[in-house]
């Protein structure tokens, strides 16, 4: 028997097969883009997941049958808000985790908690610009009457399991990613729903991660080849369940996730005071773990942006490999990556992308490397408010498609000064450990600390004491940066909204 793993990304859909031993039997992915129909609004319309799914299953089942598939574990992009109606269709196209339009939404929640301290008490997060929680409120305000017609609040993945088994259902790692989740408790916060003008009932039950919450029906096992009554677990949010993939289930080690943005994160063993609210503490995957992680909105999709601007038809590889002809610190040229806005660790829908010190000797190797340390410097910007919580960093762990890159991996040795290590199943992202997971629900491991086990070392780059030097010099410049350009930030969205 085997455990199949799907995971609902921001740009495509990963299926992955993996057996009882830890072997990847199959995997596929099948991609599809997002809309922006502003600055800051990113939406996707659902049908892009379902189809994008049913090819994705549909190839690793020609590998491995559908009568071997003992059960599904589900992952997917964080705090998208997918509104349905009591008939279970898409009421409008979901607004996704990097959307941007509810930043006045999300302060006047923050109001409504009676301020952040009070909110904190409630949640231990703070009520980012981007979380569920806005995205409902935006809809309320500003399309009452298609929110007149909403009966469920979903995140992505969990619609993908509402096609698949009819159950309305959540487990608490995406349920902390609304804002509306008590991460101590680990149950929806009661105290804050009361105080919000949205109907609680459009929220749906929450389970722990590993907790079967449905079955393939029969209109499912029509859709996704699948056999009728096969368990589906709750499975977890991908910012989350990826840390399982690359082993970082205890403290002591960091977890680097490059993809379309940027993660940091680091397990728990209790939900630590999350004072600035700047940071995300989450449930984690276990029952006994919590999850704390900063994000930045814009990594590889930097990278995506930079290789259209320029136009020259290379593909990633090629671009990083011009890009490490170029000297560390990209001859004095510094990225801020805030293209999209940011989150962590500025919560600021304001924040632009700048390339800062260019010159007329700087050229397109130059923009690509000092773009890539951008995003390295990104995570260690995040690692300072880590830093101050206790968490210590011995070792990264690198995931998502970045960890590919040799170069960006030690990019981020040198600027953390610790070892970089790659591991078995990490490139793959949340459908690993959503295949994992499933495993331990089916009893394959008796916990995800023994199913970690399996992610063994594949590679490990030391850092290079003088090129960390270097680092440190232009971090310093990178840091200063957004505290002088806020202002003109918030000059440029003034004038561009009246417009």
């Amino acid at each position: 028997m085997a455990y199949l793993g799907i995971d609902i990304g921001t740009s495509g859909c990963k299926a992955l097969v993996l057996s009882k031993s830890g072997d990847i039997l199959a995997t596929h992915t099948t991609t599809y883009d997002y809309a922006r129909p502003q600055f800051g609004w990113t939406e996707q319309d659902p049908q892009l997941w379902i189809e994008g799914a049913r090819a994705s299953v549909g190839k690793v089942l020609q590998t491995v049958p559908a009568d071997q598939i003992e059960a599904v574990g589900l992952s997917g992009q964080m705090h998208g808000f997918t509104p349905v109606d009591a008939a279970g269709r898409v009421v409008r196209p979901a607004l996704l985790w990097n959307d941007q339009r509810n930043a006045a939404e999300a302060a006047d929640i923050v109001a409504l908690a009676g301020g952040r301290d009070a909110l904190l008490g409630m949640t231990n997060n703070d009520m980012l610009t981007g979380y569920t929680a806005g995205k409902i409120l935006w809809m309320q305000r500003h399309e009452a009457k298609a929110f007149d017609t909403v009966a469920h609040a979903l995140n992505p993945k969990d619609y993908l399991r509402f096609v698949m088994t009819g159950e309305y259902a959540t487990e608490v790692s995406d349920a902390s990613g609304t804002g509306l989740f008590d991460v101590r408790r680990r149950e929806w916060s009661a105290d804050l729903l009361a105080l919000l003008p949205f109907d609680a009932g459009l929220l749906p039950e929450c389970h722990e991660s590993d907790v079967v919450s449905g079955q393939i029906s029969s209109a499912g096992a029509a859709l996704f080849g699948l056999r009728p009554g096969t368990p589906v677990i709750g499975g977890g949010g991908d910012s989350v369940i990826q840390s399982l993939g690359t082993s970082v289930v205890r403290p002591g080690a960091l977890q680097t996730t490059i993809g379309t943005g940027g993660i940091l994160a680091a397990a728990l063993t209790s939900p630590a005071d999350n004072p600035e609210g700047r940071l995300q503490v989450f449930c984690n995957v276990a029952p006994d773990l919590w999850h704390c992680m900063g994000v930045s909105l814009n990594a590889g999709a930097s990278l995506s942006w930079l290789a259209r601007l320029l136009g020259t038809g290379e593909d990633y590889a090629a671009l990083v490999a011009r890009a490490a002809e170029v000297p560390v610190g990209a001859e004095g040229l510094v990225f801020l990556p805030y293209l999209n806005g940011e989150r962590c660790p500025y919560p600021d829908p304001n924040a632009r992308g700048a390339f800062v010190g260019l010159t007329g000797r700087h050229d397109a190797r130059h923009m690509t490397r000092a773009l890539m340390e951008g995003i390295v410097f990104a995570f260690y910007d995040i690692y300072q408010l880590m830093n101050r919580m206790g968490i210590e960093k011995s070792l990264i762990k690198a995931s998502g498609g970045g960890a590919r890159s040799d170069v960006w991996r030690q990019m981020q040795a040198d600027v953390f000064d610790c070892p970089v290590v790659t591991t078995v199943g990490a490139a793959e992202g949340g459908a690993f450990g959503a295949a994992l997971l499933t495993g331990v629900a089916s009893g394959a491991w008796s916990d995800v600390a023994e199913a970690a086990l399996i992610c063994r070392d594949l590679s490990q780059l030391d850092p290079n004491p003088a090129t960390g030097a270097t680092y440190r010099q232009a971090f310093g410049v990178y840091a200063g940066l957004y505290p002088v350009l806020k202002p003109s930030f918030d000059a440029i969205q003034t004038y561009e909204a009246g417009a």
